[in-house]
């Protein structure tokens, strides 16, 4: 702080008397010293003010013009509500055939939401809503927009039309979302396989796409991983061959007014699972939600071939034979006892509609004709024990483990307690209920050679395909009970004749069961369940293929016929017959024709 300086100062004051001068005009300087240092702060005071006053104003016109070129190169969009939360990841791997099809993809569409503070005509909007989407409470809406509410779903999913009618309404507080929704080309094709999705979270911008069944629900984890985006889900099923059997089965069940059927095709060595249908079946892209029925297995969304368990019926037989020939009990040309009916304490096992075999049988005769007298006898000796152990190896007292979400708790139905006579009555396939895919695995694992087979629907690798499972049996068994089940269809006696596919040596065996009462009290005596197991080529086996129908009937006769030789069977044949092709198994030439051919290339 600089000194002030006194205007009159005392010494001068004396001096300037002592020397005649006048003392007023020290005073005077002094005063003008005073005024021009007292300037000359002010100015620089002045221009430090001015210096900082520019820089702000050079500081804001800087930050208006960035923003002002910011906003003339951002392209326009609608003011959107603030998103809160986690980022929602949309993005959800496809899911292909073996071939590399597209059987369930994403596609973006829009949601359609409000905010009632910023409406401009809320009575107006809500009647125009209305209009475009009946389903809509116009009074609802009214209420909901001049309420309180400063946010409303109005729609999570519109189509495309019907986002350009909302806009047309021009009303600023209705805006739109865009997301991703799952999207399945082939309409009811496979939808028990793929099962389907759902939103989980849900935001303005976007949404989380969860599966809510079947594989898309099994394997939501490796779907919904942001890094499997390009590497879509790749099924064992084929795309053509599925197609095929739904079209045949639903062709079948229809002409035989059943109530419902289930098919499995699966490759016998690596248990992939080609084609698989259960109907009455649903569209995945609109899911049904719910279902008013007191039986599951009348609602669509139940997959037969996987949670319905049946008694399979005479099916069981040839498992019977196949472990009495491992055991060393028979062979194919063994007599067996087959007078009816057989004893068991108070308990008779009789034959279908009283036939009567004779006094005895051979096992292929067994099968052949599909005798319970003679496959009881046959229990009887391999006995309680051995027989428990043999079907839990075939997996009849699991799950089969197969990558869909319902498989888990599709367990077959097996007797409280396991005793003789169990084992009796399950020896041809009655007391213990199954499902298709079940039967198709144990199938798979009895005739490729007595190897265990692991159902799966996702493609497995080459060497994943080779791997040989837990051998179930020897390879001359296997190959035995391929030969019995091949005359089954070859044979004038056998009961699925109907099964002879020109070129292809079709081997089989047919089960018919009595449709247990809803109640548990009994059973029906004009509902079946009726299925026939088969494989092919007999003697190089490369496919198992089973059909299960429901109640059906087949009605062209004088009396209505329910066994499988009259309905299971014809549609087995006639899958086999369309599928083959396409699986790529060569049909066998006659040899007449292969002679004429010989004759005419001489």
């Amino acid at each position: 702080m600089s000194e002030r300086i006194p205007l009159r100062p005392l010494a001068s004051i004396l001096s300037a008397r002592n020397n005649g001068q006048n003392p007023d005009l020290i005073e005077k300087q002094n005063l003008k010293i005073r005024h021009s240092k007292m300037r000359d702060k002010a100015r620089l005071q002045s221009e430090g003010r001015l210096l900082v006053l520019g820089m702000a104003f050079v500081s804001a016109f800087i930050v208006v013009g960035l923003r002002m070129f910011s906003v003339a190169t951002t392209l326009p969009e609608e003011p959107r509500a603030a998103a809160t939360g986690t980022p929602i990841l949309a993005q959800r791997a496809d899911i292909i055939d073996r071939e590399g099809r597209i059987l369930a993809t994403n596609r973006i569409t829009h949601s359609l939401y409000a905010q009632p503070h910023e409406m401009l005509d809320p009575l107006h909007s809500a009647k125009s809503l209305a209009k475009i989407f009946p389903e809509l409470n116009e009074e609802k809406l009214i209420k909901d927009f001049t309420g309180t509410r400063k946010f409303l779903w109005v729609k999570k999913k519109i189509a495309p039309e019907q986002l350009q009618a909302v806009h047309d309404i021009g009303e600023p507080g209705l805006l739109f979302g865009p997301r991703e929704e799952r999207l399945y080309p082939n309409g009811r094709l496979a939808s028990h396989i793929l099962g389907g999705a759902k939103f989980g979270r849900e935001g303005v911008l976007s949404a989380e796409i969860i599966g809510q069944s079947g594989i898309e629900r099994a394997k939501d984890d490796y779907l919904r991983n942001p890094a499997n985006g390009d590497k879509p889900l790749q099924l064992s099923i084929d795309l053509a061959v599925q197609s095929t059997l739904r079209e045949v089965m639903h062709s079948g069940m229809r002409h035989l007014d059943a109530k419902g059927a289930a098919g499995v095709i699966m490759d016998v060595y690596s248990g992939e699972i080609l084609a698989m249908s259960s109907l009455p079946d649903f569209d995945p892209n609109s899911r049904p939600k719910y279902f008013t029925g007191n039986n599951p297995s009348d609602n669509p969304r139940f997959n037969r071939a996987v949670q319905g368990v049946y008694e399979l019926g005479s099916t069981f037989k040839i498992f019977t034979a196949a472990q009495a020939m491992e055991l060393g009990l028979a062979q194919p040309e063994t007599l067996i006892p087959a007078t009816p009916p057989f004893r068991w304490g108070k308990h008779r096992i009789g034959e279908f509609e009283g036939h009567n075999y004779g006094p005895t049988l051979s096992l292929s005769d067994m099968i052949i004709k599909s005798s319970n007298v003679a496959t009881a006898h046959i229990a009887k000796e391999i006995g309680v024990e051995r027989h428990q152990d043999f079907m839990k190896r075939l997996g009849f007292f699991d799950a089969t483990g197969v990558e869909l979400s319902e498989a888990a708790s599709a367990r077959p139905l097996l007797p409280p307690h396991w005793s003789e006579l169990s084992t009796l009555t399950i020896s041809f396939g009655h007391g213990l209920s199954a499902s298709p895919l079940h039967l198709t695995t144990a199938y798979a694992s009895l005739l490729n050679g007595g190897h265990k087979v692991q159902p799966t629907l996702i493609k497995r690798a080459d060497e994943e395909g080779m791997a040989q499972g837990e051998r179930i049996i020897r390879e001359e068994v296997s190959k035995a009970a391929r030969e019995m089940l091949r005359q089954v269809v070859s044979s004038p006696s056998g009961t699925a004749s109907f099964a002879e596919v020109s070129g292809y040596r079709v081997a089989g065996k047919t089960g018919t069961a009595d449709k247990p009462r809803e109640n548990g009290r009994g059973y029906y005596d004009d509902k079946t369940i009726t299925t026939f197991a088969s494989v092919f080529p007999a003697d190089d086996p490369k496919y198992v293929v089973v059909v299960t129908l429901d109640e059906p009937k087949e009605t062209t006769g004088e009396r209505v016929r329910r066994t499988a030789g009259w309905t299971a069977v014809p549609v087995a044949g006639e899958v086999i017959r369309r599928t083959a092709p396409i699986l790529g198994v060569r049909p066998e030439v006659a040899s007449e024709f292969q002679s004429a051919l010989r004759l005419t290339s001489n």
